[in-house]
């Protein structure tokens, strides 16, 4: 099975995903209809909340780059450690595994 039509398309999906939240983490403004502290608090946090899934799509983001590379390069399917196969199961619960489950467990 050929993984990078499932990567391309969560890239794309990435892609969007970053479009519909980049308005969520922008700067908190102070608003002065809303009422209190409760209510620039929770606009912290859900900006918070934003910035953090960000940093995780751009970090699924790598591992998507690396393991299309890792095709590109016909090194996909082999253990970044050790250079064993990796088992065709784990690689299709993830597709970005760079290892293998013994080296993974260390």
């Amino acid at each position: 099975m050929d993984p990078r039509p499932h990567l391309h398309a969560r890239l794309t999906a990435l892609d969007a995903e970053d479009a519909a939240g980049a308005a969520a983490q922008a700067t908190v403004q102070l608003d002065q209809q809303a009422v209190g502290r409760l209510s620039r608090m929770d606009a912290l946090q859900n900006q918070a909340m934003a910035q953090a899934q960000a940093r995780r799509r751009q970090t699924e983001r790598q591992r998507i780059q690396a393991a299309l590379k890792r095709i590109e390069d016909g090194d996909y399917g082999y253990c970044t450690d050790c250079g064993e196969d990796i088992e065709p199961k784990r690689l299709e619960a993830d597709p970005t595994i760079p290892r293998c489950l013994d080296c993974t467990r260390g």
